[in-house]
């Protein structure tokens, strides 16, 4: 059977579903294809939204085992960690259920399942056991972003995780190696951390929060040492290996000295990647550079006519809020209006305590110019 759109969005992130709830308020016939199962990219299924929620429920954890010290005595403080992560998934739901609910209340049309170009006009959707193919005037590429692994060093999810591991740990690792001093590392080293697991950051630069202004990045480092995660800068992760207890890493610093690191559990965050598996791009001829992203022009639009991509999968920042932004301006032109992002002026924030912000360039970048 088939269906026919004005615009058929493959992807249903925070990218995705702002642009599909967008076109259908500007008059256009939408359809949002999500894979999935839930709404709302990795941002609120395996991304912004749990870490947000694990980071201030393990920061007022830290307070309260701290309370005594400001005279406040309340006995035995315990962590029920089965608990969090459970109020952690409510959290989860309740967004991810709302945004079904805006695309009931905006007629968007939901199909679960994956999203493939037959022809530049034709997806296929397979999912639920039954395939369907949608006609659609347009299509909009906001497929997002998977994590990076390291080489010979794949995710199991249980001794080497990633950033969605990292959200559902079922018990406190004892000891946690995180690789790569970004964001995600960082806000997830500290939730562990704060709920007693030792954290150890291993980084290849000589400094953690890479693209961030130094200065900046010398007091944060600082400020994490003093809350108990340790450092190794100018190092690099050569192997990890697995054994019954956890993970075993081989590393080397700069002057090629060798050195072991024992652990339970071993976070891989060095970056994430855009996911455009099973799109079937080369049906249709659509181009990417040579980091899998998708190459399109001021207006979003892709090499084929009416094939657009926005978000993780085109150049520029990881970012939720950069991804809707661009959502609403592909939305926009797509419907005869005028969209526009200004780059300039996108945030980044890491969630950790304290927070660290910024928006702009960075000192050392306006020197360069």
């Amino acid at each position: 059977m088939s269906e026919k759109f004005d615009v058929t969005v493959i992807g249903g992130g925070p990218g995705g579903y702002v642009c599909a709830i967008r076109l259908s308020q500007l008059g256009l016939k939408t359809a949002c294809i999500e894979s999935r199962g839930s709404l709302g990219g990795t941002c609120l299924n395996v991304g912004c939204i749990p870490s947000k929620s694990l980071l201030n429920l393990s920061e007022n954890f830290h307070k309260a085992k701290n309370f005594e010290k400001i005279g406040i005595e309340i006995g035995e403080i315990k962590l029920n960690l089965g608990k969090m992560m459970k109020n952690k998934e409510k959290a989860v739901t309740v967004l991810t259920k709302g945004i079904e609910f805006l695309f009931k209340k905006n007629k968007v049309s939901y199909f679960k399942g994956k999203g493939s170009f037959k022809s530049s006009n034709e997806i296929l959707v397979s999912g639920e056991g039954k395939e369907t193919v949608i006609e659609t005037g347009k299509a909009i590429i906001s497929t997002g972003s998977e994590p990076v692994s390291i080489p010979g060093m794949e995710f199991d999810e249980e001794k080497i995780i990633s950033s969605t591991g990292a959200l559902s740990l079922e018990k406190l690792p004892k000891k946690m190696v995180v690789v790569g001093g970004g964001y995600i590392g960082l806000e997830m080293g500290s939730v562990w951390s704060r709920l007693g697991t030792e954290v150890e950051v291993v980084e290849f630069l000589d400094h953690i929060t890479p693209g961030m202004d130094r200065e900046i990045s010398t007091e944060f480092m600082k400020i994490l040492k003093k809350q108990g995660i340790k450092f190794k800068l100018n190092t690099k992760v050569e192997k990890i290996t697995k054994n019954e207890n956890g993970v075993t890493l081989d590393v080397i610093d700069k002057e090629n000295k060798k050195n072991n690191i024992e652990a339970d559990v071993v976070l891989i965050s060095v970056g994430r990647r855009p996911y455009t598996t099973g799109l079937k791009l080369e049906n249709v001829g659509v181009k990417t550079d040579e980091k899998g992203k998708v190459k399109v022009d001021k207006n979003f639009e892709t090499n084929i006519k009416n094939i657009f991509a926005i978000g993780d999968v085109i150049d520029g920042p990881m970012l939720a809020h950069k991804a809707e932004e661009e959502g609403i301006a592909v939305a926009e032109f797509i419907a005869g209006q005028s969209g526009h992002v200004n780059y300039e002026i996108i945030p980044g924030v890491i969630y950790t305590s304290p927070e660290v912000a910024s928006v702009g360039k960075t000192e050392e970048q306006l020197n360069e110019k």
